[in-house]
């Protein structure tokens, strides 16, 4: 099951990534992991830095792939991209934002700025 679950997220990855590069953004990485949370993707669009949380979730009554990524999450992720922000540039933050790619069974849905953070991270 878990195997299972593991080639869905990675598929889902994929087919996110794709939107995002069809959309004339580049990668900058995947899946880096930090003790704080993990980073699906780090893209550039233009000269923002674009942290992207992909969810996947099979068509559901409970929710669909966006409700998941509830204000803990975002805290990780916010936590993760400080980290990774850091390592990359020191103290000359670029300018970022957090994004959410769905898939909801077939749907496939990106939400700019989904979330965000007042001032610097």
């Amino acid at each position: 099951m878990a195997l299972e679950r593991q080639r869905r997220g990675r598929v889902a990855e994929q087919r996110a990534l794709g939107l995002l590069q069809d959309n004339g953004l580049r990668l900058l990485a995947r899946n880096v992991r930090f003790r704080v949370g993990e980073l699906d993707l780090i893209m550039q669009d233009q000269e923002t830095v674009v942290f992207v949380e992909v969810r996947f979730r099979s068509p559901s009554r409970y929710g669909g792939a966006a409700s998941t990524v509830e204000r803990k999450k975002q805290q990780r992720l916010i936590r993760a991209a400080y980290r990774w922000i850091q390592m990359q540039f020191g103290s000359d933050e670029p300018a970022s934002r957090f994004d959410v790619v769905t898939l909801d069974g077939d749907a496939v849905g990106w939400i700019r700025g989904a979330f965000g953070v007042s001032g610097p991270l």
